[in-house]
């Protein structure tokens, strides 16, 4: 498999950062004066706001917590979770196959491709790490797709395929970028899994596929939308000055904080509220 990334990602800054607007904005002060602007301006690009609000501190043991996006792995398994609830079968042996597989895919493969194409993360990972990361969780996903598609049915070996091509095609975004999309993140990270598991459980699917998978795929998209202004204004925004004036004549200075509160902490509750329903809904099977 190859595991090479096309073009530099748009959402992670150049690592040396003395650009021409840091040089415009400095012109007629000595040069000493705009190579000192331009090295603190690098020092916060590479040393400022951490690139995720969950990432922990850079190097070690703490980056492959860090890749794994603990939030939005959750997150992403609850859909299988919640395909298994929803179908008219629930099989719980199955549905352990199917988190491990998808665990494998998202949480570990996806992601280390992810990180191997441009270090949005900023981790210190070894290249042949994360490559390894990504064709070993990958190669793990489709064995177990592969046993089920033996044990259950070969029809799963649609989703054994979608599964592999997507993967890559995203997280290195293969064929300049047509896959690294809004409409297929929610395919891939929130339709796909939840149908998988939908269809593991039950052989078949029924309405409640579709409507689940149009929820789903909405909630996928919330998803997209908040993250990726998330990551501009920690990744891209150098910093962020001014203020808001309430009709009560109360004045609030404005800041990256302020731009990144209430996003990242919807996020958040999204993560948890669909974690909590998708476990609710399995629960309700029992």
């Amino acid at each position: 498999m190859k595991v090479r990334a096309t073009g530099r990602r748009r959402d992670v800054p150049p690592q040396l950062s003395q650009s021409t607007e840091t040089v415009r904005a400095h012109e007629g002060k000595p040069t000493e004066a705009v190579v000192d602007a331009a090295e603190r301006l690098s020092l916060a690009v590479r040393e400022g706001a951490r690139p995720a609000f969950y990432a922990l501190g850079r190097g070690g043991w703490r980056d492959y917590i860090t890749l794994l996006h603990p939030p939005y792995t959750l997150w992403h398994l609850s859909y299988v979770v919640l395909g298994a609830a929803l179908s008219p079968a629930v099989r719980y042996d199955r549905l352990a196959a199917t988190l491990l597989a998808f665990f494998l895919a998202v949480g570990v493969a996806a992601h280390a491709l992810d990180e191997l194409n441009g270090r949005p993360l900023q981790t210190r990972i070894p290249r042949f790490a994360l490559a390894a990361l990504g064709i070993g969780g990958l190669a793990g996903a489709i064995l177990i797709g592969i046993a089920g598609a033996v044990l259950a049915s070969p029809w799963l070996l649609v989703f054994v395929a979608f599964g592999a091509f997507i993967a890559p095609a995203y997280n290195l975004e293969w064929l300049r970028g047509r896959f690294h999309s809004d409409f297929w993140f929610a395919i891939a990270w929130g339709v796909f899994p939840f149908l998988t598991t939908y269809y593991a459980s039950a052989g078949r699917f029924e309405p409640s596929a579709l409507f689940g998978a149009v929820a789903v795929f909405a909630l996928s998209l919330a998803q997209r939308v908040l993250s990726r202004r998330v990551r501009a204004v920690r990744r891209q925004v150098r910093s962020i000055e001014g203020r808001v004036v309430y009709a009560d004549g109360t004045i609030e200075d404005i800041g990256r904080a302020w731009a990144l509160a209430a996003d990242e902490r919807a996020l958040l509750l999204l993560a948890c509220a669909t974690s909590g329903l998708s476990l609710a809904a399995l629960l309700a099977r029992v």
